[in-house]
């Protein structure tokens, strides 16, 4: 049995400018215990899917289900093996941190569970804001507590939905130990974010979904392995020759640009030299998940994924 199955899953807002498909017969499933990635650019349905998945949406056609159980016509079921983190900072400001989660555990009928409440607050970092306000945490610490409310009914199936979206370092680093050893003991685990370099650590298999189509569903090693090409990094203050900007990828000083091999590198650099641009930190590397994000957008061509032309 899948943790999580999308069946031909489409769905279709109405607008003041004709319908809209957000979704178009979005299929796949999530095996029991699986670490899964969920990757697209904004707009491309991530949320859609998710708020169907947790009962906030209602599919057009297609049908989802957790642990065999449908999300519209076993609703109470679905919802109770399912904790999701949103990804807005949504809270009641008239609750502490503990009340907050022992609310959360009443919602699913769960009582006397003040001991994984006390292991939630410690494992997350949250122990010592146990009797602060909601009012009173900075963004940071309600993201922690969002987590910890998804988590207090112990749902074999977890969503985290851009979970460290504008959250430090620290809290990054616990949330991901956390939810590895959450995963390690069984929890089915769906994952969305925009850092890929997280992705990649995490997820065992990923979906990649382009104007509400999945255009790569794969092991993450096989869609590393797919990418043969290196990528020459350099950092500059110089402009770029044309030819070459616009292959490259540029953040900031540093610049990226997809290389077949030696001479293709060599040659490169014969350019820029010529051009007269000053390059530092020279350094050649594997392809990595954004390096294939990248290119899987932009291979998977409009026509192929509903846009009209």
């Amino acid at each position: 049995m899948s943790a999580v199955a999308f069946q031909s899953v489409s769905k279709i807002y109405a607008t003041p400018h004709g319908p809209f498909q957000a979704l178009d017969e979005v299929s796949f499933e999530i095996g029991e215990g699986e670490f899964f990635g969920l990757l697209g650019p904004n707009g491309a349905g991530k949320t859609t899917l998710i708020s169907i998945l947790a009962g906030l949406a209602r599919a057009s056609s297609g049908s989802v289900s957790v642990m065999g159980h449908d999300v519209q016509r076993d609703f109470a079921r679905a919802r109770q093996l399912l904790g999701v983190v949103p990804q807005e900072l949504v809270y009641d400001p008239f609750f502490s941190v503990r009340e907050t989660l022992r609310l959360q555990s009443g919602y699913f009928g769960m009582k006397r569970n003040d001991a994984w409440i006390d292991e939630l607050l410690e494992r997350l970092g949250l122990a010592d804001k146990a009797g602060a306000n909601m009012r009173q945490l900075s963004g940071g610490m309600k993201r922690r507590v969002l987590v910890a409310q998804a988590l207090v009914h112990k749902p074999p199936v977890i969503v985290l939905d851009e979970p460290t979206a504008g959250v430090d370092v620290e809290l990054r680093q616990t949330l991901w130990q956390f939810v590895a050893e959450l995963n390690h003991q069984g929890h089915a685990v769906l994952l969305t974010t925009h850092y890929l370099d997280e992705a990649e650590a995490l997820c065992t298999r990923l979906a990649m979904l382009k104007h509400g189509h999945v255009v790569a569903l794969a092991q993450t090693s096989e869609l590393l392995a797919q990418a043969s090409t290196k990528v020459l990094r350099f950092k500059t203050d110089d402009a770029l020759p044309a030819d070459v900007a616009r292959q490259a990828r540029v953040t900031g000083r540093v610049v990226q640009l997809p290389a077949q091999g030696a001479a293709e590198i060599e040659q490169v650099l014969g350019v820029l030299r010529a051009a007269g641009v000053h390059v530092e930190d020279v350094e050649i590397r594997k392809a990595d998940l954004e390096d294939v994000f990248i290119h899987v957008m932009e291979t998977a061509r409009d026509d192929e994924v509903g846009v009209p032309a």
